[in-house]
Parts: C-alpha cells; structure tokens; sequence
C-alpha cells in the first residue's frame, strides 16, 4: 500500500507495555539526496495534536484551575457566535466537538501568512483581506460570520478546529503561559519527548527531519513532488500542528497504558485518563469522540483509543488498545493517503488476524428509488466544501473533488464510501419535519443547499 500511494517515507511501530515490538523505516524523509526515515524522524502528526490539548486541559482541571463543565465565555468573555447559545458552549463541548460549530473558513486565514508565499496550496476569499495572527483575532473572524448552529450545545458531533484553537487560548489564559510552552513543560519534557516541538528551532540544529511531499496528475500518472514549505498557524497550534517521531509518540501512549504514568513521571491521575478515553458523543455507528480521540468501544474485543491527522505533508495515525497495553504509530510525509488503513493492517497482523480484518460488518440495506431522490442534491459549508449526491443508474453517487464514488445503503440514512482504501460512512440527517437538511462525511456536517 506504501507503494501503491507513493509514499516517499513512512515511520511504522508497534509497542506493548511501552516496549516497542515492531518498528520500521520505510523509504526516504527526503527523496533527493536519499536519506532514509528513521524511528527519530522527526514528521508533523497534524490533528494527533489535538490529544495533547485535551491532556493539558485536564491536567489544569485536576489542579483545580478550571472544570471541563465551565462555559467557554468564563475564559473567553469575548467569544460569540451569531446564535443566541454561545453562553451555553462549555469546554466539555469544545473538546468533544459537540458545541455546534459547523465547519468555518478560519484555517485558512490563520495560515495566511504561509498560503502567500505557496499561492498553489489554497484560495482565499480576499474579501477577508488580514491573516489571523492571535487569538483575539481569531475571536473577532468567527463573531463576524454568518453561520447557524448545527444543534443545541451538547446534542450534534462536527469536527471543529476551531474548538480546539480555543482551547489554546483557554490553557494561556487559565496557566499564565504561552501554550506551546505549557504543552512543553508540562507533557513533552516530563514524557521524555526530547525531539517533539512545534517550532524546528526547539530542535537545535538537529537534522532527521523530512521534507514534505505532494502528488499531481501528470499525463495521467501520479507526480510526487517536494513541497517544502511547512504551514504554521500560531492561533491554530493547538488543533494540530506539533511534530514528533515514533519513538516520542511511544512514550506518549504510555500515559493511556500505564495509569497516567510515563516512566516515573505521573502526566494525568486515572480519574483523567478515563476521561480522555470515555466514549462522550457518538458521530457514526459504533464510534465516539472522547477528549482528543475517536473511540470504538467494540474493537476485536478491546476498546481502541486513536485518532489521525492530515494535513500539507502530512498524514499519521496513533491507535491505542488500553486493556492490551497496546499501541501503534504511523507517519507520513504525504498528506491523503490511507495512514490508518496500514496501521491498523499492521496490528491485525500482530494480533493473528488478517490484514483487512475489520470488527465490524455491513449488509446492505433496501433503498428504494423515491428514497434514494431524497437524498440527491449539493452540500455545503461556509468554509469552502461542496459535495454533490446523485441518482445514477439506480445508486447513489457521492462527488468529492477530483472522484466521484458510488455509495452503499446501509442503514436508514445511512451509507458507506471506500475513499482511497478507506471506508467511509456518510451520514444524512433530518429536520424534525422529516427532510434532509444535512450530511455527515469525514466528522463534519454539511447543509443542504439545493
């Protein structure tokens, strides 16, 4: 599968009870002058951060600073939206991306610095001219947007960036300190982390790092090619923007095999810990969001714990299996390319099983027709996505830039996708009158607009 995708380098390992059982350097971390990926490489792991933030959270909570049942606007008076619910968002909803924030343009603008001088990665709407450079910044973009409400606080799962970049600003706020360097001091230095960090001069002059790396269509074939320019987003760092290495992440994983402990060093009491792995919000069959990670309580008779990250150059995947002492790391220098499925793959084939062996199975689901022109039409969001659905040849066809990929019945309203060795189940979802005014894909909701 490596090959198949082009993948220039890839870092793969196993561990049970913090030792490592199976690790793996794959291909080069730079492609030109072939140097190879080690364990140590050091790659981005993009929403894998998210994790880190809910841990520094909790940490404040168990020393009494703030309570995960605290309204947001306790810490962040500033903070609106354009419904009349804001004061009712808490933190608990921010981690568990249950606040009903809907998916926003603001990444972009807080990567604007960086998407100037890399004009090919992104478009912007220019009508916001300014970059999102602080918090208060970040604040003041989202209370001028036009945006309702997926639901109430509490009652609909979207994946929200946007959450979790607050969330940084609440850890500044409550600790005194700047995030980065709370997430520093507080968990990478006492997980014996050492080349972890979200800014390269942390590292010193240390140099397994990759380069990172994009594919094109060329003559109907796949390019690779280096696209060396690594975003940065100081507002949005607390969503997914630190590096690390496989066996920094090995450490990390001891926190959820090993009762908060890593080494001699207690990161979180037990009491945290099982909330960071408690099954919170359930956003597709048989799966949940914790704090920081996607949770499926049913998982070849374990709970696995893991969560993945795409981004620029980048694609990883942490999966952990608590009751097991279980844990495994995959990290890619190449962003859409199926990280979680090799991963996974690897695991099953440690645990004796196939490498697809998946703990769950569909069987279709009658639709009929007139069912199925229920669904048909264009969804969107305000932050730039359109995805169509169309009757075609008695199915259903669900477009995503550059595919279009027939989709499965599985279920009342619900479907399933294989997007790039992945599957995928796409949600659609009713209003209290019964019509389709929404669809689930990737952890986010869409609005039907025609």
């Amino acid at each position: 599968m490596i090959t198949k995708y082009k993948i220039p380098g890839v870092a793969i390992g196993l561990a049970h009870n913090g030792n490592p059982i199976y690790e793996k350097g794959y291909g080069f971390r730079n492609l030109e002058n072939q140097l190879p990926v080690t364990l140590d490489t050091v790659f981005g792991i993009a929403s894998v951060t998210k994790s880190f933030t809910c841990v520094a959270i909790l940490q404040l909570q168990e020393t009494g600073k703030l309570s995960v049942q605290d309204p947001v606007v306790k810490y962040l008076p500033e903070f609106s939206t354009p419904t009349d619910a804001t004061d009712k968002m808490t933190v608990h909803h921010f981690m568990t991306h249950s606040a009903g924030i809907p998916p926003l343009p603001t990444i972009l603008y807080a990567n604007k610095k960086n998407i100037d001088t890399n004009q090919s990665q992104h478009k912007i709407n220019e009508s916001y001219q300014k970059s999102i450079d602080d918090y208060e910044q970040l604040m003041e973009f989202i209370s001028q947007l036009d945006f309702e409400l997926l639901g109430e606080p509490g009652t609909e799962f979207s994946y929200s960036n946007d959450s979790y970049a607050l969330l940084g600003a609440i850890i500044e706020r409550v600790s005194g300190v700047l995030f980065e360097r709370y997430i520093k001091e507080n968990i990478l230095l006492p997980a014996r982390m050492v080349n972890s960090c979200f800014l390269f001069e942390e590292l010193q002059g240390y140099k397994n790092i990759t380069s990172l790396y994009a594919s094109r269509k060329k003559d109907n074939e796949t390019e690779i090619y280096e696209d060396s320019i690594w975003l940065d987003a100081p507002t949005m760092r607390a969503a997914g923007y630190l590096k690390s290495t496989v066996r920094d992440i090995f450490n990390y994983t001891e926190i959820f095999t090993n009762n908060g402990k890593v080494g001699e060093n207690q990161i979180l009491n037990t009491k945290s810990v099982q909330q960071m792995i408690y099954p919170h919000i359930e956003f597709s069959p048989g799966k949940y969001y914790g704090y920081g990670f996607i949770i499926t309580p049913n998982y070849h008779g374990g709970t696995l714990v893991e969560h993945g990250g795409n981004f620029k150059g980048i694609a990883s995947h942490l999966c952990i299996i608590p009751e097991r002492g279980m844990a495994g790391v995959i990290l890619t220098n190449l962003a859409k390319v199926p990280s979680p499925t090799i991963l996974k793959g690897a695991l099953n084939i440690f645990e004796n099983r196939n490498f697809y062996a998946s703990p769950v199975s569909y069987e279709e689901f009658e639709c009929t027709l007139q069912e199925l022109y229920e669904y048909e039409g264009t969804y969107i969001s305000i932050a730039g996505n359109r995805f169509t659905i169309s009757v075609i040849d008695g199915g259903l066809k669900f477009s995503i830039p550059d595919e279009s990929i027939p989709i499965q019945c599985i279920g009342i309203d619900i479907f399933l996708a294989s997007v790039r060795d992945q599957s995928e189940v796409v949600r659609f979802i009713r209003n209290d009158k019964g019509k389709i005014v929404r669809l689930a894909y990737h952890f986010r909701q869409y609005h039907k607009s025609s």
